[in-house]
């Protein structure tokens, strides 16, 4: 062991120290430099964290507002879409009452076609009814004119009760003592088709029943013969 007497110690503990020194400073040096790398390496990095967080904000804020642009958009989108719905509700309702007012239309029509055909039909009957009474009056006429003397007469009535053509049956060699006294029945025919007696002169009050008969038999030969036979006993009174 060396002596502590030794004149070389000194110099050579301090040579130690020294090494000793400058491998601790070193050390600092680098623990420093380290130190001072990491927080350069930090203060990078938050400036980095913070730029990204700044355009992260500012991505959020344009996100947002894209959010409420189309939450707007949506919102004027369904508003349109209900007022089409309900227009097209109304349309709906309107293409339903056409299509109902088309139907009673339709079924008007059809009445009014079956109630033109009934109308033809009644008319063509009434046509054929009255070509036959025509027949029976022209035969009549004959019977009557040739072996009675009576005048067939065409007139057109001046009051409400004989408004329109009517036939006057003008009957003579009726009265013994008057031969061409005239004894007079006015009749027509009715929308109907049926016989009508207007009157009578001189009037004869068994007339309604023999106008019911009339009406009954269709047989205007028989009438005008009864007719003439009551025109005889109202002579003879």
């Amino acid at each position: 062991m060396t002596s502590i007497t030794d004149p070389n110690m000194s110099d050579r503990f301090t040579s130690a120290m020294g090494e000793c020194q400058n491998k601790q400073l070193k050390t600092y040096g680098e623990i420093i430099d380290g130190m001072t790398e990491l927080c350069q390496s930090h203060r990078q990095l938050l400036t980095s964290s913070l730029d990204l967080c700044s355009k992260k904000s500012k991505d959020d804020e344009m996100l947002f507002e894209t959010i409420h642009t189309f939450k707007k958009d949506l919102d004027q989108r369904n508003a349109s879409i209900k007022e089409k719905r309900h227009n097209i509700s109304e349309v709906m309702s309107e293409i339903q009452q056409k299509e109902m007012q088309k139907d009673e239309i339709i079924q008007k029509i059809e009445k009014l076609k079956e109630e033109q055909a009934e109308r033809k039909e009644l008319i063509k009957s009434q046509n054929k009814a009255n070509k036959d009474r025509l027949k029976n009056l022209g035969k009549a006429r004959l019977v009557f004119q040739e072996h009675l003397g009576l005048e067939i007469r065409t007139i057109l009535g001046k009051t409400q009760l004989v408004k329109g053509e009517k036939l006057q049956f003008v009957f003579r060699n009726i009265n013994p003592s008057d031969l061409d006294s005239a004894y007079v029945v006015t009749m027509g025919i009715k929308a109907d088709g049926s016989y009508q007696i207007v009157s009578s002169d001189p009037a004869l009050e068994c007339l309604p029943v023999l106008e019911s008969r009339l009406q009954e038999t269709n047989n205007l030969p028989a009438f005008l013969a009864n007719i003439r036979k009551e025109f005889i006993a109202r002579a003879r009174c």
